[in-house]
């Protein structure tokens, strides 16, 4: 998994073209954004996991199934960075605050699950000549590489970390600066993809069912909390990309409001589902351990 993060890095890196990302004229109609600097991060992540998963599906059909829903997961993930950061999403994201936090919405709380459950390690390794492979492994294994990945992906460590980077930048001092410096803004996506990585992978392979559910309700409710304050807030609290508004028939105010409210509801209903489905899936456990243990009773 390191390997994918810093495939993201890389790609979250290159985000050369947001809003405000200094004196560039942007299109006044819908566009797509083909920018090498984007594209290129994208076929580096895309091309050799499409090499390896036909050198798996060469050289085994063990868990064939299993692998088709992990590519099926990883072109979810691959798509939907591409949609938030090519496609003319993109573009509405430099003239409206709440189409730009879509897209941060769609890096942290999609794309970043979905390339999570995808596991793609192994894939990616496996586009790579045999030597290199096998560096690469020996590296991945390494104490030093092994136990900063352990230490980061502990739920709640990540947790912590995740959050703090989503508050951190939604300080409207950061949030200005970030929307008017591209160094800055590219350090912000980086922090909200690379956090989010580590926090669903935590969610996902690293804490059982209940502790993984609780730490999704605590993200909802400090991302709730956050959107709240952003839509209630009585004036503007960002003030670069808002002053578009108006060309939209929005004032910056309700530009800012459509954010929070965006934040506030739909990002955090797929925080609850996930939280929920991992509920169940623990009482389910739960259940058949008790059930296993009443019969070993009764023998």
């Amino acid at each position: 998994m390191p390997t994918i993060v810093l495939a993201i890095l890389t790609l979250s890196l290159s985000t050369d073209r947001l809003f405000a990302h200094g004196p560039e004229t942007h299109s006044n109609d819908p566009s797509w954004t083909f920018d090498p600097w984007i594209i290129i991060p994208l076929l580096v992540l895309g091309v050799p996991y499409a090499v390896g998963s036909v050198v798996l599906w060469r050289r085994t059909t063990v868990a064939r199934s299993l692998r088709q829903w992990q590519a099926l997961s990883f072109l979810g993930g691959w798509l939907t960075i591409a949609a938030a950061l090519v496609s003319p999403l993109h573009w509405l994201g430099e003239h409206l605050f709440c189409f730009h936090m879509i897209e941060h919405e769609i890096l942290m709380a999609v794309s970043a699950p979905l390339l999570v459950v995808a596991r793609p390690i192994g894939t990616l390794l496996w586009s790579l000549p045999r030597d290199i492979r096998a560096a690469a492994g020996r590296l991945l294994k390494r104490p030093p590489v092994s136990l900063t990945w352990a230490w980061l992906t502990t739920g709640r460590n990540a947790t912590l970390v995740h959050g703090g980077a989503i508050w951190a930048w939604h300080a409207p001092i950061l949030f200005d600066a970030a929307v008017t410096s591209a160094p800055i803004h590219r350090l912000q996506h980086l922090s909200f993809l690379l956090t989010a990585v580590l926090f669903w992978w935590s969610v996902l392979w690293r804490s059982n069912a209940g502790v993984a559910a609780w730490h999704l309700f605590v993200t909802m409710l400090h991302t709730t909390i956050l959107g709240a304050l952003m839509a209630l807030a009585p004036g503007v609290l960002y003030q670069p990309q808002p002053a578009t508004a108006a060309a939209w028939g929005l004032t910056p105010l309700e530009d800012q409001q459509l954010a929070g409210l965006i934040m506030w509801v739909p990002a955090a209903t797929i925080y609850a589902a996930a939280a929920l489905a991992l509920i169940a899936l623990w009482i389910r456990r739960s259940s058949e351990t008790g059930r296993r243990g009443d019969a070993v009773r009764a023998i």
